[in-house]
């Protein structure tokens, strides 16, 4: 009697959570249509969305063993959800990665450079991370380089950083939307490129830095290129710390959630609204586009979903996994992107691991179709 009571306990549990899991998976299906600019709480459910796939795919494992007729809700639901899960994971296993560069070809580079700050603690490790970022961008023979949380300074020849990069890319447009020391520092997102720069400009947002292009000509074709940084969670020593204390259930734990949860609340407000200024931008442009940079959101988010549209993301075109390229906090943060509108056609693309910023480098080859 007790057993067959803590089964049917069991059972009424596990179905609870299953539905419980399929409708918070419904509605997070929603939040790439949805501004978290004016519902913020979209922006949360979009983070979570690679974890209710793993979890509603072990309950249809589970109820195929346990009652296969459940298993229909969690594989239903998934289905439903079938665009979510196409852009957290890349299927093309094997395809790897021919360093070697194809003259039609367009390579293009995307990184956060993180200020050249470096992951090292020791000091003369630091000063030679700017070397090194420019010396590994030049050995992979890129032709356009997108650089965010780029600084160089016009009085110190050690932080001319824009120096390092002109001998090979000799064109650039900078944004400089941070300025320092009577406008002698400089900071914001860079194009550099070894092809001329017919135009360029920028479109201020609301807070914080710029969306930029640079207009390229390589040989008879022009093309567009956009960089940008959206907005980000601002996260600070103190945060990482209130985020330590969440996950070890400290005593502050309320107190640091509501840190936490203030900062993104506000951030996902902001990128909602930069991404209307994207994707309005983009669509503005009747040259082929290429759209680069660190969107700090998932591809599970309206800013994702709203920039790219029906355009190629290139780790999704011709890579594997889910891609993770920011190196903190946890293993599904995707933020980084290169997007290329269908007049591209994308040949190979590549994540980089060097060590030099808590961000991976995006390395992509295209091709103008005529």
């Amino acid at each position: 009697m007790a057993k067959s009571f803590l089964r049917r306990t069991f059972k009424s549990f596990s179905i609870s959570i299953t539905i419980f899991l399929a409708i918070l998976f419904l509605i997070a299906c929603l939040s790439p249509y949805i501004n978290p600019a004016n519902w913020w709480l979209f922006g949360f459910t979009g983070l979570i969305v690679p974890y209710l796939i793993l979890l509603l795919s072990f309950a249809i494992i589970f109820w195929l063993i346990a009652k296969p007729v459940y298993a229909w809700i969690p594989l239903i639901v998934l289905c439903f959800g079938w665009q979510q899960i196409g852009v957290v994971f890349a299927w093309h296993a094997g395809s790897g990665f021919n360093k070697k560069k194809h003259p039609q070809n367009i390579r293009v580079v995307d990184w956060n450079v993180r200020s050249f700050n470096g992951l090292s603690k020791n000091a003369e490790a630091k000063r030679l991370t700017r070397n090194e970022v420019a010396e590994i961008i030049t050995k992979i023979q890129a032709d356009i380089v997108c650089l965010q949380e780029f600084n160089s300074s016009t009085q110190r020849d050690y932080a001319d950083n824009i120096s390092l990069f002109t001998k090979t890319f000799p064109y650039y447009y900078f944004s400089r939307d941070y300025l320092r020391n009577n406008g002698n520092y400089h900071s914001g997102s860079i194009i550099f490129s070894r092809f001329p720069i017919i135009d360029s400009g920028k479109t201020k947002f609301p807070v914080a830095e710029s969306l930029i292009y640079a207009d390229i000509l390589k040989g008879d074709d022009t093309f567009r290129v956009f960089n940008t940084h959206l907005q980000s969670f601002k996260f600070k020593k103190e945060d990482y710390a209130d985020i330590e204390k969440i996950r070890e259930q400290d005593d502050q734990t309320v107190v640091a959630s509501k840190n936490i949860f203030n900062k993104m609340k506000l951030a996902f407000n902001r990128r909602g609204a930069q991404a209307d200024i994207v994707r309005n931008q983009r669509d503005l442009s009747h040259l082929p586009v290429i759209i680069t940079g660190d969107f700090n959101d998932v591809p599970n988010s309206y800013t994702y979903f709203n920039i790219k549209g029906n355009w190629q993301d290139c780790f999704l075109k011709k890579d594997f996994g889910v891609g993770r390229t920011y190196l903190s906090l946890a293993p599904t943060l995707r933020i980084d992107y290169i997007l290329a509108d269908n007049r591209f056609s994308v040949k190979q693309f590549d994540m980089v691991d060097e060590d030099l910023s808590d961000h991976m480098m995006l390395v992509t080859d295209l091709r103008l179709m005529k």
